[in-house]
Formats: C-alpha cells, sequence, structure tokens
C-alpha cells in the first residue's frame, strides 16, 4: 500500500504561519526567531514555529488567571463537563486531520494516530467530563467539648487550584496534553501547555476547535518554545499555581526542584524508567513473543511506560530469541502515513542518535545483538527494531532509560532473584508479569515496585485506572479519582453556633 495524500486542510494548516495560542486567538508573538517542525520520514522542514518568549509567557498566564477568576468561576460543574463532550465531539468529527498531523510529526503509524492520539483523548475527555459534577467534600462530626452549650461542626470542600501549567512530551503530543487539559478543566482550573518543540502543530489544532466548542477564552492557552526559555519561564511566573509535566526523569527533576523553590508550587510529574516485563515458565514461547512485542516494540518504543527489560526463563530463552526474530524481521517499515506500515521512524534527529549510541555501548561492553542494532539507509531517522542479549544485569542496556524499539534480555532460573531482578532500579514505572498460575500472580503483585502493575498485558491505560510512577518515575496520578487530589486544594471549615 502506498503513502496516502494528505487531506487539504491538513496541507492548508501547514502552509499557515504558526506561533501561539493566547485568549482564544492564534498569535505570532513578537520574536523574530523561529524553529523548524521536521517530518521524521524524511527529514524535511514542514513548517516553522515562532518562538515564544517572556512576553508570551506573560500574556498566556494573565489571560489564564483572569479566565480563572472571571468567566470560569461563573461557570457551573455541569457545563464544564459538557464543554469537554462537545470538544471529545468535535476531535472525533476531526479526527483524520489530527491524526495525519500527529503522525507527520511524530513519525507515529497513521493507524496508531487514529486509534490511540485522536480516538482515546476522546475517550478520556469524555471520563474527565463526568467528573467534572462528582468533586465534592464532606462532612464531619467534630469532638470538641461544648463549654456554654454551644455546638461544632465542619465539612471540607475540594477548590480548584488555580493556573496549571502543563509541559508537554513530543511522544503522544495531543493524548498526554488531553489528560492534563481534561483534568484542569473538569476540576475548575484553567491551563496553559507548552508542547515539545518537535511536535506542537496538533495542539494548536484543538485549540482552536475548543474555541468552537464553546470553551471560553483564556481557559486553554498554548506557549511554543524550548523548554529553557518558555517552560522554566511558565513555572517561574507568579501566577503559576501548578506544574504537570511528562518527560524523562532528569528534566523532571529539574521541574520539580524549580516548581519548589518557586513557592512549593504543586507538581505532578509522570517521568521515565526501566520498565520490566518476566515472563514465567509456563508461557507458551508463542505467548511469550506476543507479550514482547506487545509490551516493547508499539510505537519503535517510545512509550514511558513500554517495557525495555525482558526475563525470560532460560529454558526459553533460545527459542524466544529465535521466535523474535522472525517476527521482528517480519515487519513492515516504512512512512508512517502509509496504513500498511508497522514501525515508523524514530520521531527526531536527536533522539536518533541518541539510540544509535545506545547500539554502541551494547557492543563496547560486549553485548549480543541477535537482531537489529543499526539505521536504515532511507531519508529520515529510521533504525531497525532491536534485540540485544545482554551478559547481565549491570549492562548499560538493563540500566538507562532507551526510549526506543531496543530490547534488552536476560535469563532467570530462580523466580525469588526474579523479583529482585525487576526491582533493581532506581525507577517505579511499570513492569508487567506473565503467567497463567494466578495464584503465584498474587503473591508476587505485592513485591514488585512499580506504580503500574499489569498481569497478562503492557501498556494498555484506562482513564479510571490511576496511573503514575514510584521512586524517581514521578510524583502523583493520572486518572482514576486520584487526578482530582492533584487539581485541587482540600480546603477545611470548622463553625461554632
Amino acid at each position: 500500500m502506498s503513502e496516502m495524500n494528505l487531506l487539504a486542510s491538513v496541507t492548508a494548516f501547514l502552509q499557515r504561519s504558526h506561533g501561539h495560542y493566547i485568549q482564544g486567538a492564534s498569535v505570532l508573538g513578537q520574536a523574530n526567531e523561529t524553529f523548524s517542525i521536521v517530518n521524521p520520514a524524511s527529514g524535511e522542514v514542514i513548517t516553522e514555529i515562532n518562538q515564544g518568549g517572556e512576553h508570551e509567557v506573560n500574556q498566556a498566564m494573565q489571560a489564564a488567571s483572569d479566565a480563572f477568576h472571571g468567566v470560569w468561576a461563573q461557570t457551573s460543574p455541569i457545563e464544564r463537563g459538557n464543554c469537554l463532550n462537545r470538544l471529545a465531539d468535535l476531535l472525533q468529527k476531526n479526527s483524520e486531520e489530527l491524526a495525519q498531523l500527529e503522525s507527520l510529526c511524530t513519525g507515529k503509524p497513521i493507524q496508531l494516530s487514529r486509534m490511540l492520539d485522536v480516538g482515546a483523548s476522546a475517550d478520556y475527555l469524555r471520563y474527565f467530563a463526568g467528573w467534572s459534577t462528582k468533586i465534592t467534600g464532606e462532612t464531619i462530626n467534630v469532638s470538641l467539648p461544648s463549654f456554654k452549650g454551644e455546638k461544632y461542626s465542619a465539612f471540607t470542600r475540594r477548590e480548584p487550584v488555580g493556573v496549571v501549567v502543563g509541559i508537554i512530551p513530543w511522544n503522544f503530543s495531543i493524548m498526554i496534553a488531553i489528560w492534563k487539559l481534561g483534568a484542569a478543566l473538569a476540576c475548575g482550573c484553567t491551563i496553559v501547555l507548552k508542547p515539545s518543540e518537535y511536535t506542537p502543530l496538533t495542539m494548536l489544532r484543538v485549540a482552536e476547535l475548543a474555541k468552537e466548542v464553546g470553551i471560553p477564552d483564556g481557559v486553554i492557552n498554548i506557549v511554543n518554545g524550548s523548554g529553557a526559555r518558555v517552560g522554566s519561564s511558565l513555572i517561574n511566573h507568579p501566577q503559576c499555581d501548578k506544574v504537570t509535566f511528562t518527560g524523562s526523569v532528569p528534566t523532571g527533576m529539574s521541574v520539580g526542584k524549580l516548581a519548589l523553590e518557586q513557592g512549593l508550587k504543586h507538581t505532578t510529574l509522570e517521568l521515565g524508567g526501566k520498565n520490566a516485563a518476566a515472563f514465567l515458565p509456563d508461557v507458551p514461547v508463542e505467548k511469550i513473543v506476543d507479550g514482547i512485542l506487545e509490551a516493547g516494540y508499539v510505537y519503535q518504543g517510545q512509550i514511558c511506560a513500554a517495557a525495555e527489560r525482558f526475563y525470560i526463563p532460560s529454558v526459553h530463552m533460545d527459542a524466544v530469541l529465535a521466535l523474535l526474530t522472525e517476527r521482528l524481521s517480519a515487519m513492515k517499515i516504512g512512512s508512517p502515513l502509509d496504513e500498511s506500515t508497522e514501525i515508523g521512524p524514530l520521531a527526531n534527529k536527536a533522539h536518533y542518535e541518541k539510540i544509535l549510541s545506545m547500539f554502541e555501548k551494547a557492543r563496547l561492553e560486549g553485548n549480543e545483538i541477535v537482531y537489529g542494532g543499526y539505521a536504515l539507509e532511507r531519508p529520515g531517522f529510521f533504525v531497525a527494531p532491536t534485540v540485544i542479549k545482554a551478559n547481565s544485569a549491570e549492562d548499560t542496556l538493563m540500566k538507562e532509560e532507551t526510549f526506543g524499539p531496543i530490547g534488552a534480555f536476560l535469563s532467570y532460573d530462580d523466580e525469588e532473584a526474579l523479583i529482585t531482578l525487576m526491582n533493581a532500579t532506581p525507577f517505579g514505572l511499570s513492569a508487567s508479569l506473565w503467567t497463567n498460575d494466578m495464584s503465584k500472580a498474587m503473591r508476587m503483585i505485592p513485591c514488585i515496585k512499580a506504580g503500574m502493575l499489569w498481569v497478562n498485558m503492557h501498556t494498555f491505560l484506562d482513564p479510571a485506572v490511576p496511573f503514575g510512577g514510584m521512586k524517581s518515575s514521578g510524583i502523583g496520578r493520572e486518572f482514576g479519582s486520584a487526578f482530582i487530589e492533584h487539581y485541587t486544594e482540600l480546603k477545611s471549615v470548622m463553625m461554632r453556633y
């Protein structure tokens, strides 16, 4: 199947001048400096974005603050939910346009952009919309004694935290932004988003759709630019009440430190890790390979919760690696806009160069590259999906996050030692355990130190299930009812009468 033609609306959008979205309008901003948006499948520039600065940050934060204290504060919870539901409707109506923009910027296969980035985003919006009318406090019977016949009562309120700054990674530029936007708006907050410099286009279009469905001006704002110039300025801004960041562990630690230094601002940090997938001996070889492909190679492994460490019973290791090599070699590598493509390019040149350096580290340490480990000789940022057999748990590929299509494999024989291997990392975002023995799985679950643990599956998320990491992989949780705690302040009220 050949590459599809872009929609006329996508072509027209790319030809527009792009900058930021502030107070309900697209604005170029004051800076003359621009940065290029590159199609990772070809290496070609598809458009330019005006670099934001202090002026745009001040405008966006003031717009969000005015809306928070004004029109959005006067908007009823049910209408906030209606706004999110209408935006979900419009995402679905414009799904192909948004999916094509996403694939052009990220290199994500178009079928994945349609299903996850747009389809799942609409679902998440509807989930958050349902919570807008269900944010409640509680009444409390206090224990103070009465001295002169007076009585006491108390209750709690959940109040929106204020203006939220959302810093978005490049791998799921619309879906992760929607997670943050939906949570903030459902709780009564307003938001200023800073997309990744690699993938800013989709949310600029979503912001226009938000205005079309009646979300008031200033409730959603976008400032584009570098993390050093725009991200830091947003966090430092006195009108920023909360920061929600998704990205790498080192950057997340810097964001969290800066937010604390600027007045103990609320933070939600959803960071990366070195996620493990462990297969017990009762799982057949074919099922192990199915699980490996699901856990580690979807979207070229560029998913924060994807598995990178694979623990295979010694008795199955050779057969697993042979079948996995056969399956990977049969996958079609190609353009993200070809509906038959299974593996697209890496999302940007910097990441491409990082992955090539990881191949070299593996070679220098004497790891066996069973399959892959090289760049493809074609335009764009393509590498072969890679299988590496590690020598020990101390190898670089068993310790450092790659965020790419690299699986590092280590065999084991003792199941108690397996738990130790899985937990031997400073990270704790996700893990998966694969077995037909549910009694054994239930006993192992409390021992595995990860914020998200799957059994016989990996990477799938649901808006009803809280998501976030332990240890260095983050602070706070997305989804479920847990998000409410992170976007509201708990106020206690006591009364004497």
